[in-house]
């Protein structure tokens, strides 16, 4: 693999990081606004593309960091896999830390610390085949499937789905962690391991690009145009709410069909950004996307606590409109861009990126 295409590799992923970002600022905002279900049809198709999509892309990419970060400790060398397993596992109890503040600052839709958790179970699979890691992913998503047939997936949650009534509790938080918090383990974490086995891969062969955009399109579609024919088929039989249950491609709940779209549209963004990067380097607005992504979990603290804190000083937070919150989103990412652009101009890395690469 040359030097350039290495390059071209990080890069990518460096901007599908910062894609995400942005789609996850357009998803977080829209619920924190309060703003599902207003503004055009147009609008709300736009902000609906991102649920649920925006954060399995975010987490195929750190699973896809952990493969790549861990090259040398799967080759043989007993102290660098000693070494990794310990830095995983700090900076799993580092991200908990920053997710347990932004749910204590009342951000119920965090992502980091379940993150947190996926980082700490991945420092033991670092040598797993991949015929392993593939078995967990597919164990994962039917386990998550199969409590969703035998459990109430609303335990715990308000009429809105908004609120987590017992969360602080040790059953709730479990409970949310595992089941039917906004990002499960079960079956989240597949998304997590599927990275991992896209992060052994060779990026960079553009035959095999091709091939596995293509593959990665056939199951998007397929998944997508089984649910619609279930949701239609099964309708009359088990109602309108059961068919969406159990064959919609939402987020919530995490279902089969949602997870092999999600993980298809995840794997189309990340190789399609390889290629762009690969294809355009240096040009100057896709640099600052790449910069935007290096610093991703700096922006993501930050889109809470100074986007969603601002909006709160205001007065305005739960303002109930699609309109302003897209625009607001579109605003603040914009801003995010141009802050990154000055921060990286000092700096090579984040605030929290450079505090957690000290761990």
């Amino acid at each position: 693999m040359t030097v350039v295409k290495k390059e071209a590799r990080v890069a990518g992923l460096d901007l599908a990081r910062a894609l995400s970002i942005f789609g996850m600022i357009v998803v977080n905002y829209k619920i924190a606004m309060m703003a599902d279900g207003s503004g055009p049809s147009w609008l709300a198709a736009f902000a609906g593309l991102f649920e649920g999509r925006a954060s399995a892309v975010f987490v195929v990419l750190a699973g896809i960091g952990i493969s790549l970060m861990t090259r040398k400790a799967r080759r043989g060398d007993e102290s660098e896999l000693a070494k990794q397993k310990l830095v995983i596992r700090k900076r799993s109890v580092y991200l908990l830390a920053l997710g347990l503040f932004l749910l204590a600052a009342g951000w119920t839709a965090d992502i980091l610390h379940y993150y947190a958790l996926f980082l700490f179970a991945a420092s033991f699979l670092i040598r797993s085949s991949g015929r392993f890691l593939a078995g967990t992913a597919a164990a994962a998503v039917l386990a998550g499937q199969c409590a969703q047939l035998l459990f109430d997936y609303g335990a715990g949650w308000d009429a809105s789905f908004h609120a987590y009534t017992d969360f602080w509790s040790a059953g709730g938080f479990f409970r949310n962690l595992f089941f039917n918090g906004f990002h499960p383990a079960l079956p989240w974490f597949a998304f997590f391991v599927t990275g991992m086995l896209i992060g052994r891969l060779d990026l960079t062969d553009s035959s095999k690009r091709f091939k596995r955009m293509t593959a990665s399109l056939i199951l998007l579609a397929g998944s997508e145009l089984i649910s619609g024919l279930a949701m239609k088929l099964s309708a009359a039989s088990i109602g309108d709410e059961g068919a969406r249950y159990l064959f919609e491609t939402k987020p919530m709940p995490p279902n089969l069909l949602y997870m092999v779209s999600a993980a298809s549209s995840a794997m189309l963004v990340i190789l399609f950004c390889n290629c762009v990067m690969e294809k355009m380097p240096g040009q100057r607005t896709l640099t600052a996307l790449v910069h935007t992504g290096q610093m991703a979990l700096s922006h993501y603290v930050l889109h809470v606590i100074a986007g969603l804190g601002l909006l709160e000083a205001l007065g305005v937070l739960e303002n109930g409109s699609l309109p302003f919150s897209v625009a607001y989103s579109v605003g603040y990412f914009a801003a995010a861009v141009g802050m990154s652009l000055l921060w990286k101009r000092k700096f090579s890395r984040g605030p929290l990126e450079a505090l957690m690469r000290k761990l």
